[in-house]
């Protein structure tokens, strides 16, 4: 079977799962996930579903398990959505790649002096999305046009849970020196 159909039909299920999570899952065990990536078996019989699930490790497990009381009903969605002899069942494996990449970004930011991030000539240069046709690397095009690279999916996930942590908490700290303004401009 072509790798191409294969991860056609992950791509259907990972959207499938993430919107029935969203809209449709009515667990309250089941709470701040993320369907991060999804692998299937070239026979199609298999799913194995990566989320990431925010929260303490208690929460965690009690997601995982929501999950798995969900899966009959979480795989009947998919078998309306994809036209396949055999719809896979669905494994759902728990992805620590988000919270660890956060918990490392915190570190670091602990580690590094300060002085860096008052200074912006030492700062690194923001991120810059590529151009459309432009590798990620900068090296050209990107050859296959529409190609989600699981790679840079999770990078992007990455990057974006850190950068809300990071504006969550200046936009707090943001939020209280403009309500204070507020006041001295209204007094």
């Amino acid at each position: 079977m072509s790798s191409r159909r294969v991860q056609k039909i992950a791509a259907a299920v990972r959207e499938v799962v993430s919107m029935a999570i969203l809209t449709q899952l009515k667990d309250p065990r089941v709470r701040d996930v993320t369907v991060t990536r999804v692998e299937v078996s070239g026979d199609l019989r298999q799913a194995k579903i990566h989320v990431s699930i925010m929260g303490s490790d208690v929460r965690q497990e009690l997601a995982m398990r929501g999950l798995a009381s969900a899966a009959g009903f979480l795989q009947s969605k998919v078998a309306q959505r994809i036209e396949t002899r055999y719809t896979p069942r669905l494994e759902f494996v728990l992805d620590l790649g988000v919270k660890k990449s956060i918990e490392i970004s915190r570190i670091l930011r602990e580690v590094l002096p300060s002085s860096a991030a008052d200074d912006p000539a030492g700062a690194p240069e923001p991120y810059e999305s590529p151009a459309d046709g432009e590798r990620p690397d900068g090296h050209g095009s990107a050859g296959h046009e529409g190609a989600v690279d699981d790679s840079s999916v999770h990078e992007a996930a990455v990057r974006e849970g850190a950068a809300h942590e990071a504006a969550v908490h200046e936009g707090a700290v943001h939020e209280g020196a403009s309500r204070s303004g507020e006041r001295q401009d209204g007094a």
